[in-house]
């Protein structure tokens, strides 16, 4: 209980003491594959070592362009040994701008282990603001909750012009 505690309160301070940059300037791109760390379960305490605690994991893609609409090609959900476990996708879908779109991985769904992830796949017809892609976590078990946000990484991209 303690150690779970301690776990919220170190994971709360990171997320709040990171510098916001006011000189940062907004990158336009063509497409992006952006990798997501999903976590289906995680070892919270040493009285849960051979119980993970589970979570139900969402997958967020918003479109942060104000003027033009994004398209996402491919949403595929990979386990901890890089095995793909399935293909949210079955065709193309457009998110409209400032739109976004979710996908779930439900607490029930243990296949993907503390180790599993998401590979995006998205393009645009003209250069568009990067799009926020991430994931959140969130369990519940007797009186405890725990969330928190894992946020993707660019692997492979077409920056706009």
């Amino acid at each position: 209980m303690p150690t779970l505690r301690l776990f919220l309160c170190l994971l709360s301070l990171v997320l709040l003491t990171r510098p916001a940059s006011a000189m940062q300037v907004l990158s336009k791109w063509m497409g992006q594959t952006v990798y997501v760390p999903i976590y289906s379960h995680i070892y919270a305490d040493d009285r849960f070592r051979d119980r993970p605690f589970q979570l139900t994991a969402t997958l967020s893609i918003r479109n942060t362009d104000p003027e033009r609409a994004l398209i996402l090609t491919s949403v595929r959900y990979y386990d901890s040994h890089g095995k793909l476990l399935r293909r949210y996708l079955d065709k193309q879908q457009t998110i409209a701008p400032l739109s976004s779109i979710r996908f779930i991985v439900p607490e029930s769904d243990s296949q993907g282990g503390s180790g599993a992830k998401f590979l995006v796949d998205w393009k645009a017809e003209e250069a568009v603001v990067e799009p926020i892609v991430e994931s959140v976590m969130i369990g519940t078990k007797l009186q405890q909750g725990i969330s928190f946000v894992s946020t993707g990484r660019v692997i492979k991209g077409t920056p706009g012009h």
